[in-house]
């Protein structure tokens, strides 16, 4: 009897495993039923039996899965409209007819080619700057260079995008996203302009970027802070530097990345957790009067807002002057892609001469001399592009 007048108050935590750390997300209390006392006892003076604190609300993840398999059907689209065997004199996994890929040598991603990637909305510079054709700034996040590019884009996209969406909902981590792959897009124009350039890879980055600043920015409801940074820190670290190899644009990673960082900070704050005990728990209410945000949480928000609005407006209006970044930083190419002697960080756009004799063609690379003969049957412009493209890479 002794015991069931004992008053106290029982703080329940739920917490899950994230990168080797607990997450401890509380955010409204359900008070239970009072625990039956004898008449005899003051209840006024004895506090309620125990209270729980419980995880944030957590939203139903649809957002992200619908962007993949939106990838994945313009993907196809793509590759549909893409004919290999109407434009290609080769192609690969015939089977598939029109959704058969360009030949592994014009298109090592298992592809389409480079024009029906144009087609279909890729970011080309000149288009942007001397036609107007801005939207291609978000158009090209949408698209996919290849299926090996598109799988490892999708399995990202999941793996990082359903438990931010879970946890923050669609509408924050949909702009997030949105934002980061423009982001992405705009990095990639100012330094990267004599090529086309496609994918979901800057937004991707922009949620890894969005999961640091989460981290930072909610210091306080982390426990294993320091195990939890490091394998985040170590994860980023490993795909950029994957982006210095030939064929994949780096400069989209950063650009995504840095967005989703500051993004991160004004999208994904969350209360501190000595203001949820002080809210929902009486006896914490005892060592004083706690603000919902820390000091530092607020800084870091006014902060990130007023560098991503900045940079972005900045980046627009410096791509629709003209500007390459390159002819200002002499190394940054570098970011992009280090020349080793395995391969080559050459990807400017090949050309050809053609002579036609009868139904042979001969094509000489404009940049090296080197030529190839072909005996072709009323062949298109697309097919002596995509054999043009065979010889010369």
């Amino acid at each position: 009897m002794e015991e069931s007048r004992r008053s106290e108050i029982r703080l329940k935590v739920n917490s899950r495993r994230f990168g080797g750390g607990n997450i401890i997300h509380p955010v409204e209390v359900e008070q239970s039923s009072p625990t039956p006392f004898p008449a005899a006892v003051n209840q006024s003076q004895t506090p309620s039996p125990f209270r729980e604190v419980k995880h944030f609300k957590k939203w139903l993840p649809w957002l992200i899965p619908t962007f993949v398999i939106a990838d994945t059907v313009l993907f196809i689209i793509t590759m549909y409209v893409n004919d290999c065997p109407k434009n290609s004199v080769s192609c690969i996994a015939t089977f598939l007819k029109r959704l058969s890929f360009q030949p592994f040598k014009e298109n090592p991603l298992l592809g389409p080619s480079s024009e029906t990637l144009h087609k279909m909305g890729a970011l080309d510079v000149s288009k942007v700057v001397d036609d107007h054709q801005g939207w291609r700034l978000i158009t090209c996040i949408w698209l996919h260079g290849g299926l090996f590019h598109l799988l490892a884009n999708m399995l990202s996209l999941l793996v990082i995008g359903i438990r931010l969406e879970r946890e923050f909902g669609f509408i924050r981590i949909g702009l997030l996203y949105v934002i980061s792959g423009f982001g992405g897009s705009l990095l990639s124009a100012l330094f990267l302009q004599s090529n086309i350039s496609v994918g979901a890879s800057g937004a991707v980055f922009g949620l890894l970027g969005a999961m640091l600043s989460e981290l930072i920015t909610n210091w306080t409801i982390y426990t294993n802070k320091m195990s939890a940074l490091l394998t985040l820190v170590i994860i980023i670290v490993i795909n950029l530097a994957v982006g210095i190899l030939p064929h994949v644009d780096n400069f989209a990673h950063l650009g995504g990345f840095f967005s989703g960082f500051l993004l991160g900070f004004v999208f994904l704050m969350r209360p501190q957790f000595g203001w949820v005990n002080q809210r929902y728990t009486p006896a914490y209410s005892r060592t004083g009067a706690k603000p919902k945000y820390k000091t530092y949480q607020r800084v870091l928000w006014l902060l990130s807002l007023i560098l991503v609005v900045a940079g972005l407006i900045a980046g627009l209006v410096s791509l629709l002057r003209g500007v390459n970044l390159n002819d200002h930083c002499s190394w940054c190419h570098y970011m992009s892609c280090v020349p080793t002697s395995r391969w080559s960080c050459d990807t400017d756009p090949v050309s050809c001469m053609s002579v036609q004799t009868g139904n042979q063609y001969t094509l000489t690379c404009s940049d090296g001399g080197k030529n190839g003969t072909y005996l072709l049957d009323n062949p298109n412009q697309s097919m002596i592009r995509s054999l043009c493209s065979q010889l010369c890479r």
